[in-house]
């Protein structure tokens, strides 16, 4: 899932105010235009391809299987690279990464995808760009921050695109998304910002890359569980995953696990979090066009009336002036 590495970074700011803000420290004030464009496209293109890539594993490999083996694999590696320049991470380290792995990556990445095998890849993308609206709406219920009008005009209608998407409305052609399917994701989607509001507060060593590699590892043995109890495992057959499966998750770990997150730390402190943060509405648009063209899912008017709502609705979610501060102050 594209947007879950940003959230295990515990980088889920979407206000217009962040533009504001000074560089974090550490910033590469010397990061040329041509090193901003290149990281910007693979976090686009990486983040954006991923759910075509879920679509071609599925065909040959269980879900909750090929995602716990993506996840442990690249957690795997990614913890070798960081933990030789990092303290050990201590028991309540591990705790933290339990949690988040569990919510982020057990529920929110391997919902999305078992919903994949009943839904599209476009489409599960265009679902999953809801993830700004639970965020804004955990946020204020949990009294960090107020809703404010635009905020609430924003969740409104990125709602009204998921109803258009999913709903048998008259005047919206082409089939609308199987309910089951629609609904996890969105349920997913719910789940990736409970773990990502979690994650920014939980104890967790000070290296971004490590604590992400942390999570990675828990969430992929907890989803290797879930394959268990699932029955993945009685009905994987080795002999008849396809080369089309194997290469889609090896490009899943390498450029969606690793690439991808790479450059989206890098331009963390190259750029502001709202520049950053528009891969939210840049990604989906990708998935639906890579999921027509290479996999010939539909692009019917409902699809592209639905990616116009549920885009524009995160677009100002992400770009409004901040609610004001919660009664916590935070």
């Amino acid at each position: 899932m594209g947007c879950l590495h940003r959230t295990l970074a515990r980088v889920t700011s979407y206000r217009a105010g962040d533009a504001a803000q000074p560089p974090a420290p550490g910033h590469p004030a010397g990061a040329s235009r041509a090193a901003l464009i290149a990281a910007f496209a693979a976090v686009y293109v990486f983040w954006g391809s991923t759910y075509l890539a879920i679509r071609f594993t599925l065909e040959t490999i269980p879900p909750f299987l090929f995602a716990g083996v993506r996840f442990l694999v690249a957690g795997a590696l990614l913890y070798a690279w960081s933990a030789r320049r990092a303290p050990r991470p201590t028991a309540v380290h591990w705790r933290s990464a339990a949690i988040v792995g569990a919510l982020l990556l057990l529920g929110g990445n391997g919902s999305v995808v078992w919903a994949q095998q009943r839904v599209p890849s476009g489409l599960a993308a265009l679902l999953v760009a809801t993830e700004p609206l639970w965020i804004v709406l955990v946020a204020t219920a949990m009294g960090r921050e107020r809703l404010g009008p635009a905020g609430l005009f924003g969740v409104i209608m990125g709602f009204a695109g998921v109803a258009l998407l999913v709903g048998p409305l008259p005047f919206a052609s082409g089939e609308p998304v199987e309910l089951l399917g629609a609904v996890v994701i969105v349920l997913a989607a719910a789940l990736w910002a409970i773990g990502s509001l979690y994650s920014r507060e939980a104890p967790q060593p000070a290296s971004q890359s490590l604590s992400t590699a942390m999570s990675m590892l828990a969430g992929g043995a907890l989803l290797l569980l879930a394959a268990a109890v699932a029955g993945d495992f009685g009905r994987l057959d080795p002999g008849a995953i396809s080369l089309k499966s194997a290469l889609a998750l090896v490009y899943l770990i390498i450029f969606g696990s690793l690439i991808a997150f790479s450059c989206y730390l890098w331009i963390m402190k190259a750029a502001t979090p709202a520049r950053a943060s528009t891969y939210a509405y840049v990604n989906p648009l990708i998935a639906v066009v890579l999921g027509w063209l290479l996999a010939g899912e539909a692009m019917s008017p409902r699809v592209i009336l639905s990616a116009g709502v549920i885009v524009t609705a995160v677009a100002l979610i992400i770009a409004r002036k901040p609610g004001g501060a919660g009664p916590t102050g935070s």
